[in-house]
């Protein structure tokens, strides 16, 4: 898990927590805004996308159990909630509105990292799965149109195929999860110029990658099957 690509956003109305929480996560890697009343937080989450906010339940005026409950009809960002020690009725009520962990003041530094962490990688494994529609496949942020003989990346924009880039793709979805030999992913992409000693597969592979891979050096979606072949991991 890579700390950089998460923006964590902590709300407390003491100005010593608040800022040594935002030092000690910035130095371990991660984006944070930082809030001082629940005004702010809105107002920081309205032009921002946070994966998780560190909330303290004791704020003036609007309190942080509040303001849970106002952010959980209609935003289910994580929520790890600051409690005063003790209080334990306080953490009660906040895993009830939908809270996703609590730590007690003072904070342990470490352990509000290591609880961040894990929520966060709950709420990876929790997210959906973008479904297929029927005639398509997806090749990582990208999906092939079968029956168009088109690709479109996320924002809908098609990109660029050749008839060989498109015939491999529709190859390797017609075979999902199953390794193909050389051999057979050529005979299957129609290629009238293939024979049995034809390596240049690897180089359109390859070309293919730079395509549809988030890193081609390593990836996720056409794996390499060493001494074998390839498969097309569309939960790559």
């Amino acid at each position: 898990m890579e700390n950089s690509q998460y923006h964590l956003l902590i709300c407390d109305d003491e100005l010593e927590v608040r800022e040594m929480v935002h030092e000690y996560l910035c130095k371990r890697g991660f984006n944070v805004s930082k809030a001082s009343s629940s005004d702010e937080l809105r107002a920081i989450m309205a032009s921002n996308r946070i994966d998780l906010i560190i909330l303290d339940i004791n704020m003036p005026r609007e309190d942080g159990l509040t303001t849970l409950r106002s952010l959980r009809i209609e935003d289910q960002t994580p929520v790890v909630m600051l409690t005063a020690a003790g209080e334990v009725v306080d953490r009660i009520i906040g895993l009830e509105m939908g809270a996703d962990d609590y730590l007690g003041k003072p904070v342990d530094l470490r352990e509000l990292e290591a609880r961040v962490k894990a929520v966060l990688r709950r709420k990876s494994t929790d997210a959906p799965v973008k479904q297929e529609k029927p005639g398509t496949a997806r090749f990582g942020d990208y999906e092939l149109d079968i029956e168009a003989a088109k690709m479109r990346d996320a924002d809908g924009g098609e990109v660029p195929l050749t008839a060989m880039e498109f015939n491999l793709l529709k190859a390797f979805a017609e075979n999902k999860g199953r390794v193909l030999n050389r051999d057979q992913i050529l005979e299957q992409a129609h290629d009238r110029s293939w024979d049995p000693f034809d390596r240049s597969i690897d180089i359109r592979i390859s070309r293919l990658r730079r395509k549809i891979e988030r890193n081609p050096e390593k990836p996720s979606v056409i794996k390499t099957v060493r001494g074998i072949g390839y498969v097309y991991d569309p939960e790559g």
